[in-house]
């Protein structure tokens, strides 16, 4: 799902919630190297996954397990059901689970090992620092989180960095999904508003599998509600339920974030900076993930 506002800044804010959304913006880059960068395709090609559609599912499905769709569908809430029945159950006849998650792991650290040429001991640190805050998650009403956080956690830095910020980032994506079930958004409902505020319509509609037809009928149901114009924008009610949906997803994702202070904060924003900046090199702006593009 498009996540938090990509305007978002990476200034170490006061409060839990506030980090949450600052952290967030640090660790997604290092995480969203598995979807963007040529090494993690090249890993699921390899095995005969071909298309990029088939190795997204086969990986991110992969800790749930030999699933069909429908619970794909729940818990990655912005595909359009016939997008994700297209690829499963079907990519389990060409790899298991288990091998899937083990290509991932492997195109993620080939990519991080590129990326992050240079900066082997600050990714070493930021493993060191992240991993106790993924490994300590609740997983309750969580279920990628939770998925993804019963796997072992890996020795080796790359692995360990890009398996933490895995953890925490579908954590905090469990939250979004419930503050949007919430606020009476469904899926294609999420991708129509966001494109009336903040990202294109190119870059989430054709990448979540929505016909024109779907789209419209989101939007009739948006214009009924109030959050949508006639002309297509939206208005005040529209934004103000996005933003409404964002504050319970930071209040929703700063547990892991309550025990570090202002000064661990700081200290954090400072070591993951430059590796978000490396790792956002692989990736492209906008995307359908809504993450920022970091800066120093």
């Amino acid at each position: 799902m498009p996540h938090p506002d990509p305007e978002g800044s990476t200034t170490v804010e006061s409060s839990p919630a506030a980090t949450a959304r600052t952290m967030w913006a640090l660790f997604e880059p290092i995480h969203a190297v598995t979807y963007f960068a040529p090494e993690a395709l090249a890993a699921y090609e390899d095995a005969g996954l071909r298309g990029f559609w088939r190795g997204y599912f086969a990986g991110r499905a992969a800790p749930l397990g030999p699933v069909g769709p429908e619970p794909v569908v729940a818990a990655f809430f912005s595909f359009a059901p016939p997008m994700v029945a297209r690829a499963l159950p079907a990519i389990w006849t060409l790899v298991t689970p288990e091998r899937a998650l083990e290509l991932r792991r492997a195109g993620a650290t080939a990519s991080l090992a590129r990326l992050l040429a240079g900066h082997e001991r600050e990714a070493e640190r930021a493993a060191e620092a992240l991993a106790p805050r993924a490994a300590d998650l609740d997983g309750a009403g969580r279920v990628l989180a939770a998925a993804n956080g019963s796997l072992d956690f890996p020795d080796a830095p790359l692995e360990r960095l890009w398996h933490a910020t895995t953890v925490l980032r579908e954590h905090r994506g469990d939250g979004h999904v419930a503050a949007l079930v919430a606020a009476g958004l469904d899926g294609c409902e999420t991708l129509t508003l966001r494109a009336a505020v903040d990202l294109p319509r190119a870059e989430l509609q054709p990448k979540r599998g929505w016909t024109d037809e779907q789209w419209q009928a989101a939007e009739h149901r948006l214009l009924d509600r109030g959050l949508l114009a006639p002309d297509g924008s939206a208005t005040d009610a529209g934004r103000e339920t996005l933003r409404t949906v964002e504050a319970a997803t930071d209040r929703a994702a700063e547990r892991p974030w309550q025990t570090l202070g202002p000064d661990g904060a700081a200290d954090l924003v400072r070591l993951l900076t430059p590796l978000a900046v490396a790792c956002g090199s692989a990736l492209r702006f906008p995307n359908p993930i809504g993450v920022p593009e970091p800066t120093e």
